[in-house]
C-alpha cells in the first residue's frame, strides 16, 4: 500500500499519508464538473493531493490550492505537487479549515472535498489513520459552514459522502443556502447496496440531476460508465 500510485500523467507518493489513494477520491476527482472553466480551486483535507492533481490535469484553473492539517500528509502533498507537471499552479497550506476560513479573503470557483467519515465507534490502532478517517477531523456542519464562506457566488462545491448520510448532509447544506445540483449514487456491483453519494452544490436552487454509477459487473470487470469516467487517469483503463 505504500508504493507510489502511478496515474497516466502523474505519480502520487502515499507512504506518509494515513489515507491512501482510493476509489472515492478518484471518482470525485473525475466526476467534479470543470465545465464552467474555474479560475480557482480549493481542495479541503488534501491528503496525498490527488484531487488537486486530477483537477490540474482536467482544467486550466490558474490557482489550485489545497489544505492539509496533518504534518506528514502536508509534506507528502507538497512533494507530490512539486514533482507533478503542474507544479506552477499547485499550492498546499498547512492549516486547519477553521483557521483558513477565518484568515483567507479569497473565494474559490470550485471547492472539492473527500471528507473523513466514519462516525462509527470503533477506532483502529493507528492514530493517524483514525484522524484521517473520523468525522471528528472535519465534522460535516463545520465543513459546510466553511465552504459557505469560501465559495464564490457562482461556485460549485463537490463532495463524496456515505449514501447513508446523504439526506442529512443536504439538509445541513440547505441551511447554509447551498443546494444540490447533481447527485450520483455509487454502488460496487449491480447487486450491492448504494454505498456513496457524489454531490455537487451551488447557491442556486435548480432541478437536481440524479444518476447511479455501478463500478463492476463482477470482480475486476468494470462497467462502461466507470471506465469512461476514470480512463484519463488509471493506467489500465
Amino acid at each position: 500500500m505504500n508504493k507510489p500510485f502511478q496515474f497516466k500523467q502523474f505519480t502520487v507518493n502515499q507512504d506518509q499519508c494515513a489515507m491512501k489513494i482510493g476509489t472515492d477520491g478518484v471518482l470525485l476527482g473525475a466526476w467534479t464538473s470543470v465545465e464552467q472553466q474555474p479560475f480557482s480551486i480549493l481542495d479541503i483535507g488534501a491528503g496525498t493531493g490527488v484531487l488537486s492533481l486530477m483537477l490540474a490535469q482536467r482544467s486550466h484553473a490558474e490557482v489550485i490550492e489545497a489544505l492539509e492539517i496533518d504534518d506528514s500528509a502536508y509534506e507528502q502533498c507538497v512533494d507530490n505537487f512539486e514533482q507533478s507537471p503542474w507544479n506552477d499552479r499547485l499550492f498546499c497550506y498547512h492549516a486547519s479549515l477553521e483557521e483558513f476560513a477565518e484568515e483567507i479573503e479569497d473565494q474559490y470557483d470550485v471547492i472539492i472535498c473527500n471528507p473523513p467519515f466514519y462516525s462509527e465507534t470503533f477506532k483502529t490502532k493507528s492514530k493517524q489513520r483514525d484522524l484521517a478517517r473520523f468525522q471528528d477531523a472535519i465534522p460535516f456542519e463545520h465543513l459546510i459552514e466553511s465552504v459557505a464562506v469560501l465559495l464564490s457566488e457562482s461556485g460549485l462545491f463537490s463532495v463524496v459522502i456515505p449514501f447513508s448520510e446523504e439526506q442529512q448532509f443536504i439538509a445541513m447544506a440547505s441551511n447554509a443556502c447551498l443546494f444540490p445540483k447533481r447527485i450520483t449514487r455509487v454502488k460496487g456491483s449491480p447487486a450491492s447496496e448504494l454505498k456513496r453519494s457524489l454531490i455537487e452544490f451551488t447557491y442556486s436552487k435548480t432541478e437536481v440531476k440524479t444518476s447511479e454509477l455501478i463500478i463492476e459487473t463482477e470482480r475486476h470487470h468494470y462497467t462502461k460508465d466507470y471506465i469512461e469516467l476514470t480512463k484519463d487517469f488509471y493506467m489500465k483503463m
